[in-house]
């Protein structure tokens, strides 16, 4: 297990490391910040929704990334019953609360967990309850909420949208009783541009103090809102929110520090992403493969907007010559043997283009490739790859090898790139 700190609950703790290696601030006279996930392995909804792959990052990632990277936290928690999802935790840098089963019922509410953390974590002042399924959060939306907490005294922040929508009374079915307005008069409706709208709980993150989590008022004493951009505010309950979610995510998410990375080159391995895995015989002994003919589309995609692509097989699961010459003549990429460890071979290949790591995309499949997927600017695996392959790549890929995966990596690399342009022009007019 990671050497991150995991707290089941019953076993009291007074302090210790926080997110980033921070030292509780307890005694110090520094009110100690906790971030705090909730993440109930039962969801009912969509099964294990918390860590369901939402554009190539479990959904818990993209608030978990956002929490971390923003350095205001002297703790960052995971509340789980299910040993999944702590793993995953875990591997985003978070801590790891594992709730009682008193709190983890279909019945139990938000607040009786945080009520939990509170009782047996002394050390935490204030608490910054986020919630798993707002994957558009920034760490700049947590900093100018907190700062509400921390350098204006309030007791209780919560996070809000704007809309501007007509609310109408329900009427219940066989009721004679007619429906009549709540927000407006129907006589003299407002044009939108004429009319505010109304600030609504967004369930992005809602921060209160010890004292109002533990008598049970949450937003209660001095309350204030913190008002989110409509294009941040996505939530997901059911199924039918993920594709929307997955759209707006790639547009409006937060994808860690500094600018989108612009690579150069992409190395792919053959057997696994570009293909299969399998070789095939045919009866008189010749070798073939399967590719994906949108994958190839993907190689030419990528050379066009000039990142150059090589090919990798390796001696542990060798291509024939003959096939590494006609993929290379097919696809128009060098097509270069690796050993055991890629990351061995790959060296001279960067040092020859004047390259770095921050410069490449790598697409693996399996253990060996570790090493590379960790250094490399952009990184993916497919959908079927190992553990230990998917905690070290940043994007995971919904398609399985030789059916598209690459092309659902070149698409992403493209939009990296295309985010990338974005920025520099947006600097530029700033």
């Amino acid at each position: 297990m990671s050497s991150r700190k995991r707290f089941v609950a019953g076993e009291e703790m007074a302090g210790g490391e926080g997110a980033g290696g921070k030292l509780s601030k307890a005694g110090s006279g520094k009110r100690h910040i906790a971030a705090l996930v909730l993440a109930r392995g039962g969801s009912k909804g969509i099964p294990l929704k918390n860590i369901k792959m939402l554009a190539g990052v479990p959904l818990i990632g993209w608030v978990l990334r956002a929490a971390v990277d923003s350095e205001l936290f002297d703790s960052v928690w995971v509340s789980t019953d299910h040993d999944k999802i702590e793993e995953v935790a875990l591997a985003w840098g978070a801590q790891v609360h594992r709730r009682s089963p008193e709190v983890s019922r279909d019945s139990s509410s938000s607040l009786e967990t945080m009520q939990e953390f509170i009782r047996l974590n002394p050390q935490v002042d204030i608490v910054c309850h986020i919630q798993a399924t707002s994957p558009c959060l920034h760490p700049f939306h947590l900093k100018e909420a907190l700062e509400l907490i921390t350098l204006h005294d309030y007791d209780s922040v919560f996070a809000v949208v704007r809309r501007h929508q007509f609310r109408w009374k329900e009427v219940k079915k066989g009721s004679r009783e007619l429906t009549k307005a709540f927000n407006l008069d129907p006589s003299n409706r407002p044009r939108r541009q004429d009319w505010d709208g109304e600030l609504c709980e967004n369930g992005s993150f809602y921060i209160n103090t010890r004292e109002l989590i533990v008598q049970g008022h949450p937003q209660s004493g001095k309350v204030s809102y913190y008002e989110m951009l409509p294009e941040y505010s996505v939530d997901i309950d059911v199924d039918i929110d993920w594709p929307v979610a997955e759209q707006r995510v790639l547009r409006y998410g937060y994808f860690g520090r500094g600018t989108p990375e612009v690579v150069r080159l992409m190395f792919c391995k053959v057997s696994g992403c570009l293909t299969d895995g399998k070789i095939y015989l045919s009866a008189g002994g010749d070798e073939m493969m399967s590719i994906n003919s949108r994958d190839t589309a993907a190689i030419r995609m990528l050379q066009k907007e000039d990142v150059e692509v090589v090919l990798l097989t390796s001696s542990e699961d060798p291509v024939e010559q003959t096939l590494a010459d006609k993929l290379a003549k097919w696809t128009g990429c060098q097509v270069m043997r690796v050993g055991a460890e890629p990351i061995d071979d790959l060296a001279s290949a960067l040092e020859s283009r004047k390259l770095v790591w921050k410069d490449v995309a790598y697409m693996g499949n399996d253990a060996p490739d570790v090493d590379c997927l960790n250094l490399a600017g952009l990184s993916a695996v497919p959908a079927d790859a190992p553990t230990v392959a998917i905690n070290a790549c940043k994007y995971t890929c919904r398609c399985v090898g030789g059916n598209g995966v690459v092309r659902e990596f070149a698409e992403h690399i493209l939009m990296q790139k295309a985010k990338a342009k974005s920025q520099l022009k947006q600097d530029r007019i700033n």
